[in-house]
């Protein structure tokens, strides 16, 4: 799908959108396995890929694949320490990363500045579709087990 500017000529790819960079969104709710690292200080308060600025304090996080809107359960597989996050933002862009943390939410999860880096599961709770509905996913029927 092309995007179109207000004078009708055909708009040039935006090089922050998951398509721009060969990475698909996964609307499937499956987990994901890989390393987390934080947000960098230089994005405090920069406006995220849903328009809001990002807040260390906030549990957002930023996703290559998972689209925008995504809750999603991150465990840190080496503490078993989760946190629920909403994914706002894209990224992160180093290889062999599959999220971007806030630095509350990092802490959350027992991942440190010093480390930089931590192994992470990232199970999605529930996925916005295109055609506008949620699909809940493989984290859905855990969280509502422990909802009560």
């Amino acid at each position: 799908m092309h995007r179109r500017r207000a004078d009708g000529r055909q708009a040039a790819a935006r090089p922050n959108h998951p398509a721009a960079k060969g990475h698909k969104l996964d609307h499937s709710g499956r987990k994901q396995v890989g390393k987390a690292s934080f947000y960098a200080r230089q994005f405090n308060g920069r406006k995220m890929a849903d328009g809001t600025p990002m807040n260390p304090r906030d549990d957002n996080a930023a996703s290559k694949t998972l689209p925008l809107g995504t809750k999603a359960l991150v465990t840190n597989l080496e503490t078993g320490q989760s946190a629920v996050v909403t994914i706002q933002d894209r990224g992160p862009y180093v290889d062999g990363r599959i999220v971007d943390l806030s630095p509350s939410t990092a802490e959350k999860i027992g991942l440190s500045r010093e480390q930089g880096l931590a192994a992470v599961e990232v199970a999605p709770i529930a996925v916005p579709q295109p055609d506008g509905s949620m699909k809940p996913g493989e984290a859905a029927p855990s969280m509502a087990a422990n909802a009560y």
